[in-house]
């Protein structure tokens, strides 16, 4: 790709996003880094990237974005759909109102997006759209219900897409990080002292609290891994369907297709302590 094309990268004033969106801008590419605070945006176009404020949970704000985007540079040739957040806690306990806003912005948010650009790249024949998944939308943890249903929906949204799109030449690749050296950890043990911190499940939410902290402390891969499968899926002249990284991921999500679920369920029993008592 050249110069003249264009990526749109949503939640990208830190982590993921951030970083997809420099990285393409050091590649020649014209970027757009759109995410809800205007302010954590700034320090983009010291590096190339243009900043654009985008709440992916109202329609007049994705609206707006990509008409400006197309307005200012006549295309929208990859969109990264990166936008997206944490709930956990135990279903039981996640007020529905909190489950619907989780839903609506890691889901919905991701396919109103994909609809506002697709007619421009429909006429243009061409385009790829690159929706961060999860290795959560293959495997599921204790007191991660909704955040999980939300990663299976977009690996589902992400295949009937691209079998749709197909014969209109926009291809369209999953992003499914595993454990990467991001926020992600403290934003989950926040959640889940807030939503199951007391009661029934608190045993289980400390616990987890304190897994989630080696997962994505230490232990965890540097996001240049996603960088890099995001830059390939969007430059690629033949992208994967999916992108697991690191080669864990790719490992635990081989290890759902042939492990019983009840092998499965004492391998998280362990991790998280949900043994029955």
């Amino acid at each position: 790709m050249t110069e003249s094309h264009v990526a749109l990268v949503t939640g990208a004033s830190s982590g993921i996003g951030e970083a997809a969106a420099v990285a393409l801008a050091e590649a020649g590419w014209t970027v757009v880094g759109a995410a809800r605070r205007l302010e954590r945006l700034e320090s983009l176009r010291t590096k190339g990237v243009t900043p654009h404020v985008v709440d992916v949970s109202d329609d007049d704000s994705m609206v707006t974005l990509v008409d400006d985007v197309v307005a200012e540079h006549g295309r929208i040739d990859v969109l990264v759909n990166n936008a997206g957040y944490s709930v956990f806690g135990a279903v039981e306990d996640v007020p529905v109102e909190v489950a619907r806003r989780q839903l609506e912005v890691n889901v919905l948010g991701l396919s109103r997006m994909s609809q506002l650009v697709l007619p421009h790249m429909r006429a243009a024949g061409a385009g790829r759209i690159i929706n961060i998944a999860s290795v959560a939308g293959h495997v599921s943890e204790p007191l991660g219900g909704w955040y999980h249903a939300s990663k299976y929906a977009v690996e589902a949204l992400s295949d009937a897409m691209r079998m749709e799109l197909a014969p209109h030449g926009v291809r369209v690749a999953i992003i499914e990080p595993g454990a990467i050296r991001t926020e992600f950890g403290d934003i989950a043990a926040d959640s889940l002292a807030e939503y199951s911190g007391s009661g029934a499940y608190a045993a289980q939410a400390r616990r987890m609290a304190r897994a989630h902290e080696r997962m994505f402390g230490a232990d965890a891969a540097e996001v240049d891994v996603v960088v890099d499968a995001i830059v390939h899926a969007a430059t690629a002249r033949r992208p994967r369907s999916r992108y697991q990284v690191p080669a864990s991921a790719r490992a635990m999500v081989a290890a759902t297709k042939v492990v019983p679920s009840p092998v499965m369920d004492a391998v998280m029993g362990r991790m998280f302590g949900t043994h029955r008592r």
